[in-house]
């Protein structure tokens, strides 16, 4: 073997590319070229060399992770946590008309995805920076929804619990409902994406 076959390839020197992506879509087209450089200098000059190849990858996970939008954790938290006090009512405070609850805990939804998208696209000025925010928001969401039941589970898990939740959909729909809500979460946070991003526009020609 060479030395030349020896050394590692310039694409071992990379970091993940999921994650290079997600930062591409987190930061500012005119941000970007500075931010993406001076952290794949650091990771492959400074990092890389010092704690090897995979702690290298979580270091520049956790960096990119950091770019992402407060908002997506706030709101996508008050989502979450909307969706657990439901599941609380309807497992615990039975009801054989969910229609009501249905309809408040739909439109919480539509008004936090709604205003996450905005939010992020009337900060950033991206259209897509909305778009990952929804997404995120939606996800984060689902994860803090997934925890909050199984803990409510953990503490009450007696018959008449199981009742509740057989009554109101069943334990498929308190764990899977969460996760296939990020596709349409996403979509209306494209909505308040592209409002976001006229409103930024017609302010900034507003201030010119």
């Amino acid at each position: 073997m060479t030395p030349e076959s020896s050394k590692p390839s310039p694409r071992s020197e990379n970091p993940p590319r999921w994650a290079d992506a997600l930062l591409r879509l987190l930061v500012r087209r005119d941000d970007l070229e500075n931010v993406s450089g001076d952290l794949l200098e650091e990771y492959r000059e400074t990092v890389r060399p010092a704690v090897g190849g995979r702690r290298a990858d979580v270091w520049y996970v956790a960096q990119v992770l950091t770019f992402i939008p407060p908002a997506c954790w706030i709101l996508g938290g008050a989502q979450g946590a909307a969706m657990v006090i439901r599941n609380a009512f309807d497992w615990f405070v039975p009801t054989t008309d969910f229609n009501t609850r249905s309809m408040v805990t739909t439109l919480t939804a539509i008004g936090l995805f709604l205003a996450a998208g905005l939010w992020v696209a009337w900060r950033s000025g991206s259209l897509r920076s909305g778009l990952v925010a929804g997404f995120l928001s939606s996800a984060a969401a689902a994860v803090v929804s997934v925890v909050g039941a199984a803990l409510l589970l953990s503490i009450w898990h007696d018959p008449q619990t199981f009742a509740g939740i057989a009554n109101s959909g069943g334990l498929g729909e308190v764990f899977e409902l969460p996760v296939l809500l990020i596709v349409p979460a996403t979509f209306v946070a494209a909505i308040g994406s592209a409002a976001g991003k006229l409103l930024r526009m017609g302010f900034v020609r507003l201030r010119t």
